[in-house]
This record gives C-alpha cells, structure tokens and sequence, in this order.
C-alpha cells in the first residue's frame, strides 16, 4: 500500500499528496467488514483530520463492476466521475456515466457501479450526514482582513 504524504498542515488545515490518478491502483485499504483488501481504493478523511465529512478516491480498471449493492444508514454519498465512463445503478435504475458526471445518493439508495468500457475510471466519493448541510452556496463564507504570501513575498 502507498503511503499518502503529508504537503503541509496547521492548526487549521491539513494537505496530502494524493499522487496521479493513474496510480490510484497504488493504493488499497483492508475492507473492514469482508477483511478483504480492495485495491486501487483510499480513503482520505482520517488522515485530513476531517470531522464533518469522508472522502475517497478509487480506480476500477477496464471492464470491472463493484460486485455488489450497497446503502447507508446515515451517510448521503456524492459520486464524481473525474475520468473515464462506466454505468450506475441507484434503486434498480441503471444509467450511463461519464468524466464530469456527478450522482448524490441518499442513504436509503441501493447503489453500485461498473466501468463497462477499455479505459480506467476514476472517481470520487463524498459522504456526509444526510440532512446535515443548514445552506447552499457561499452563504457560509465571509471575507476576512489579512496578508496573502505567495512563496513567502506579500503581495
């Protein structure tokens, strides 16, 4: 398994180096109900220090399914296709994905996916609780007085 390094971290933030998608494969993780390890798959929540939402990222290489249905009990998922194309099921319903494609799934969705085509798929998986988000768009955000550096010089 490759180990995900660290760029930079703060009290406020943490960054990692993924690496290329194309060696996602590099990566895998001991699926912890099966105990079966599933390459090409990595989780990146705990090592960000993330405390209100996971992150994944997985490769399925040409011509492979994630072999089985799946739900949450708590967790909406959002699905990002960032390259290649395949096929989603959600609740028995199948359709075509491709790069730029992205699915939400609440909890209750029995859902599952396969690349159906020669080339890697990649993609990105964002869970967070179900019903947890108070309001979209920038209405979080606000501007804050400051200096911004870039490679140490102020601007």
């Amino acid at each position: 398994m490759k180990d995900l390094a660290i760029i930079s971290e703060g009290t406020n933030y943490s960054a990692i180096d993924l690496g290329e998608f194309d060696q996602l494969m590099d990566h895998s993780y001991i699926h912890p109900k099966l105990k079966q390890e599933v390459k090409g798959k990595v989780f990146i929540g705990e090592i960000l220090k993330t405390t209100g939402v996971e992150v994944s990222f997985q490769l399925l290489p040409p011509d492979t399914p994630i072999p089985f249905l799946h739900k949450h009990k708590a967790h909406e998922e959002v699905y990002i296709i960032l390259m290649g194309s395949g096929q989603f099921q959600v609740d028995g319903q199948c359709f075509e994905v491709q790069e730029g494609s992205v699915i939400r799934i609440d909890p209750e969705g029995e859902r599952t996916l396969r690349n159906n085509s020669n080339q890697p798929m990649v993609f990105m998986v964002i869970q967070s609780m179900a019903g947890s988000l108070d309001q979209h768009l920038i209405f979080d955000g606000y501007r804050v007085k400051g200096e911004i550096k870039w490679n140490n010089q102020l601007l």
